[in-house]
C-alpha cells in the first residue's frame, strides 16, 4: 500500500533527542502490547498483587494531560503508546517515556466523525486500541482508517483507508474493533467486514463476513485467535453473528446468529476449550459448543441466561464467568451450567477487568479501581481506590505498574 498524501495528512513531531529504545527486544518479557494484554484475554502472570488497596499500596508515578480517547494504553519496553482525538478534527498517537511520561514523538492525521443516538453522550473520539508487533504500531482510526507507524520514530510506514479502498461507508458508530496481529497479518473488523491485511505492505488479502454497511456497518467487537478441535481459527462477533473463520483464506467454518438490539453485539467472544461464550445488549448470555466431523463444522447452544452484556469484556476464573452488565451490575455465571451464582448492586457504565490468579482488578467508568477476590460464593470486594475521573479505556498492566487512561489524562501507578 503506497503512501497517499492527498488522502491523509500526517504530521510526525519527533523529540530532538531521546535515548535508543529497547522496545524491539522487550516484547515478551515486559509488555502490554495490545488490547487486553499479551494473550488478548486480560490474564496477568508473574506479579503478585497486594492483598488490599489500603493507603500507600498503590501510588501515582506520573500523570500527563491528554485529549479524550476510548483506546487503552499499550506498553512495550520503555514506552507507553496512547491515542487521542484533538479539537474534534484530528487523531493523535503519542509515545511517552515509561519512567517519566515525557513525550518522545507525536503523529497526527485528520479524522473524526460524530456518532449517533445515545453513543454521542459518551463522546465521538477514537475507540480502537492499537497493537504493537515487530517494531511497528497498528492504529485504527474512527473513520475506518488503519495506520502503520514505526514505533521508534512515529513515522508512517503505510496507511489503509477502508472507505476509499473498499467503497464501504464510514461506520455510524466509528471503528471500534481493536486490530490483531497474527503470523504476518493484521486482522480487523473494518470496511463492513472482517479483513486480513498484509502486515508489511498494508494490502488487503481478503475480506469476509461482509455486512450491508450503514447503521449495521462497523462491528463493535474485536477478533481473537483460538484453536478449536485442532484447527486454528479467528473467532469473531459481528453485529449479527458469531463465527469461526479460517485465517488462511477467510472461509467461514461455522456461524450462529446472535440477536441484539440494533446489532449491539459488543462483547468479544470468550473461548473455553471448544465452547464459546458471548452476551449481547438486548439479548442474552449464551454458551455454545462447536463440533467437528472431518471437514464439517457445526455449533449448538449449551445454555443461555437472561443477563445482558454491554461493552465490558468478561473474565473467566476457575470455571466461572465474571461479566459486567448492561444494567451496570456484575454477575458471576457458572461456565458449565449457566447458573448465576450472585449479582451485585449497580456500579458505573463500563468496566475493564484483568485477572491474576483468583484476584480481579476492575477499572470502573467512574474512575474507581476495584480489587476483587474471585469467588462463586459471594461478591468479595477487598479494596478500592480512585485512580481517574472518568475512564472508558482498558487497563494496562506490566510488572508492578498499572497504566490508566483517564478520559483526559494518561496515568501510571505502581504497587508498593
Amino acid at each position: 500500500m503506497l503512501d497517499r498524501p492527498y488522502m491523509l495528512r500526517v504530521v510526525a513531531i519527533v523529540a530532538i533527542c531521546y535515548s535508543v529504545s529497547s522496545i524491539s527486544a522487550a516484547f515478551a518479557a515486559d509488555a502490554w502490547p495490545q488490547w487486553r494484554g499479551p494473550d488478548r484475554d486480560g490474564q496477568v502472570a508473574g506479579t503478585t498483587w497486594p492483598d488490599s488497596l489500603s493507603e500507600g499500596r498503590l501510588t501515582l508515578r506520573w500523570s500527563v494531560d491528554q485529549g479524550p480517547s476510548y483506546s487503552g494504553p499499550i506498553v512495550v519496553g520503555d514506552r507507553v503508546f496512547v491515542t487521542e482525538t484533538k479539537d474534534k478534527k484530528f487523531e493523535v498517537v503519542r509515545a511517552l517515556d515509561r519512567g517519566t511520561g515525557k513525550q518522545l514523538w507525536e503523529t497526527e492525521w485528520e479524522g473524526s466523525t460524530t456518532v449517533p443516538f445515545f453513543a454521542a453522550a459518551n463522546g465521538s473520539w477514537i475507540r480502537s486500541t492499537p497493537v504493537y508487533s515487530e517494531g511497528r504500531l497498528y492504529v485504527a482510526g474512527i473513520r475506518d482508517l488503519l495506520v502503520c507507524l514505526d514505533a521508534e520514530s512515529g513515522q508512517v510506514v503505510w496507511r489503509l483507508d477502508f472507505v476509499a479502498e473498499t467503497g464501504s461507508g464510514v461506520p455510524s458508530f466509528g471503528c471500534a474493533s481493536s486490530p490483531l496481529v497474527y503470523e504476518g497479518h493484521v486482522y480487523i473488523q473494518a470496511g463492513s467486514s472482517l479483513a486480513k491485511v498484509n502486515q508489511d505492505s498494508g494490502d488487503i488479502v481478503w475480506q469476509t463476513l461482509k455486512d450491508n454497511g450503514g447503521m449495521m456497518g462497523g462491528a463493535f467487537s474485536s477478533p481473537v485467535v483460538a484453536e478449536l478441535h485442532g484447527q486454528t481459527q479467528l473467532v469473531v462477533q459481528t453485529r449479527a453473528k458469531l463465527a469461526g473463520v479460517d485465517p488462511a483464506d477467510g472461509a467461514v467454518l461455522w456461524s450462529e446468529e446472535i440477536p441484539a438490539f440494533r446489532g449491539m453485539n459488543i462483547v468479544p467472544p470468550t473461548v473455553l476449550g471448544n465452547r464459546i461464550f458471548t452476551s449481547s445488549y438486548g439479548g442474552r448470555s449464551l454458551m455454545f459448543e462447536v463440533t467437528r466431523q472431518e471437514d464439517s463444522w457445526s455449533i449448538r447452544e449449551v445454555w443461555n441466561h437472561k443477563s445482558q452484556g454491554y461493552m465490558s469484556s468478561p473474565m473467566v476464573v476457575d470455571g466461572h464467568i465474571y461479566l459486567h452488565l448492561r444494567n451496570q451490575r456484575l454477575v458471576c455465571l457458572n461456565a458449565e451450567t449457566g447458573e448465576a451464582c450472585w449479582t451485585t448492586e449497580p456500579f458505573g457504565k463500563y468496566w475493564s477487568m484483568v485477572a491474576n490468579g483468583k484476584r480481579l482488578l476492575a477499572l470502573d467508568q467512574t474512575g474507581q479501581l476495584l480489587l476483587i477476590e474471585a469467588s462463586p460464593e459471594e461478591f468479595k470486594l477487598v479494596g478500592r481506590q480512585t485512580v481517574a475521573e472518568d475512564s472508558w479505556a482498558h487497563l494496562g498492566i506490566s510488572g508492578n505498574e498499572l497504566f490508566v487512561r483517564d478520559l483526559k489524562a494518561m496515568k501510571v501507578f505502581q504497587w508498593q
